[in-house]
């Protein structure tokens, strides 16, 4: 027998029958085809565990982890399921762990808000705006608790503003990690992704909206064609060097991509105002007013949380094939035109791809974020604001058929390399990769930096010295490879 058929009969010898999913059940399938990418969905389990509270997660480490540090058993960790890289998420033959019965918000007298790792953002947004205030968290509805948000330039990334997590250790001790709580541990789950334990609970900062006749958001999407792209570029690396005299409430992305939906190259601004207003603020002026636009397809108005994260979900797609990768430069012209165009080219060898919807994204982390992210106690993915504003380059694409996977990483692949031998050239490159968009051929932790990676690997060995979650959860980016 092997050590994932023991682990699967030991957790049967224990642990509620119905909570212990076998391929061939509905649940199963239910639970299984629930992922953003249908590449993690192709993976079959040997089972899907799924806790309803950290007690039952405590007691699903201490069955398998004989199993996995003596054996060979592995599982993968799952929240909502959005990481597209296959194996993140979901283990092939081993065991996954379905985190999404965690989904409880509770929201405290003391205006901090308690949010289950299971939850997706719609959930917390509506509890929060209730009772008057917003949260530093993710900008689509039906995310996962991580990211950036549309409050990130003024209160930096949502990690920074995780005041103490819940976690499941290695010895199936329930715990929490704080800044007076196994301080080091807190600074480690802040941008180190699976690597020291299980979250089950997310302790976050909100403050306050401001009070008004008007919503407490301003924004949404414009479209435009390519001919308007290098302007955009040229005003958004304008914005970035005004520093600390730039508006700290704007939220902007700019895109260039394409649709086999319009058979067109197309372009897409994404802006948000964090104060209330009911026409572009003067900072995202530059964004709203380019022309032509696409008017029909075009989104801007006062929103309140749960209506801005509702538009960004409804723009996801999903069940579909996935590929995210991504590099950081110095907020630079000449750097964001060449990655434009070494694109475009790219692209125009991929577009007969069935169901193809692409875009290189420009999202910016302002000097605002990366100052704000330093003063909430830092985290571990090793920028400074001594670096300038940075521009994480994301290369995004979404297609139908898995007869062109291969083709497809292929193009994505040869023009992340391209664009960031032309940022090495011009010295604007950064080591940075943004985990949550990682491929898996490149390594995020390590471009954290030396210190950063030997730190993390110090916090792992203090409450993993056996290695469970380096050996036996084999998903994700790990420590020590």
């Amino acid at each position: 027998m092997s050590s994932t058929a023991k682990a699967i009969a030991a957790l049967q010898a224990t642990l509620p029958v119905e909570q212990l999913l076998l391929p061939g059940s509905d649940a199963y399938a239910t639970s299984n085809g629930a992922y953003l990418a249908q590449q993690e969905s192709e993976l079959q389990p040997a089972a899907i565990f799924q806790p309803k509270s950290a007690e039952d997660v405590a007691k699903f480490v201490k069955i398998v982890k004989p199993f996995a540090v003596g054996g060979s058993a592995t599982f993968a960790i799952r929240g909502a399921g959005n990481m597209p890289l296959p194996g993140c998420a979901n283990d092939d033959g081993g065991l996954t762990l379905d985190l999404g019965f965690l989904t409880t918000v509770e929201l405290h007298e003391n205006r901090t808000v308690s949010v289950g790792a299971g939850a997706q953002w719609s959930a917390v947004d509506k509890v929060v705006e209730a009772a008057g205030l917003g949260v530093t968290g993710g900008r689509s509805g039906n995310g996962g608790i991580g990211g950036l948000s549309f409050f990130s330039s003024r209160e930096g990334f949502i990690s920074d503003n995780v005041l103490s997590f819940e976690i499941v250790l290695a010895s199936g001790a329930i715990t929490t990690a704080s800044p007076i709580s196994n301080p080091d541990l807190w600074r480690a789950l802040r941008g180190g992704g699976n690597n020291f334990g299980i979250v089950t609970r997310y302790d976050l900062a909100t403050f306050p909206l401001p009070a008004g006749p008007s919503k407490p958001l301003w924004g949404g999407n414009v479209y435009y064609f390519t001919p308007g792209f290098p302007a955009q570029i040229e005003a958004l690396v304008a914005e970035l060097k005004k520093g600390k005299d730039a508006d700290p409430n704007t939220h902007l992305l700019i895109s260039t991509g394409y649709s086999a939906q319009f058979g067109v190259n197309m372009c897409l601004n994404t802006v948000y105002y964090t104060q209330p207003t009911d026409e572009a603020p003067p900072a995202l002026q530059p964004f709203t007013n380019i022309e032509p636009q696409v008017q029909t397809l075009n989104s801007l108005k006062p929103l309140n949380l749960t209506e801005a994260a509702a538009g960004q979900a409804a723009g996801v797609a999903s069940h579909v094939r996935v590929s995210y990768m991504n590099v950081a430069v110095k907020a630079d012209v000449a750097t964001l035109q060449a990655a434009a165009d070494i694109y475009n080219a790219a692209v125009t060898r991929i577009k007969n791809a069935t169901g193809l919807t692409c875009s290189l994204t420009f999202q910016p982390y302002p000097v605002s974020l990366l100052e704000t992210s330093a003063a909430k106690g830092g985290n571990s993915l090793g920028l400074d604001a001594a670096h300038g504003p940075v521009v994480s380059v994301l290369l995004l694409t979404y297609w139908n058929s898995k007869k062109d996977d291969a083709r497809i990483t292929e193009a994505m692949k040869g023009a992340l390399e391209s664009i960031q031998a032309q940022a090495v050239e011009k010295t604007t490159a950064l080591k940075y990769v943004y985990l949550n968009y990682a491929a898996d051929f490149q390594d995020p932790i390590g471009s954290y930096g030396g210190l950063n990676k030997a730190f993390l690997q110090g916090v792992s060995k203090t409450h993993d010295f056996e290695g469970l979650f380096q050996k036996g959860v084999p998903g994700g980016f790990k420590l020590f490879t």
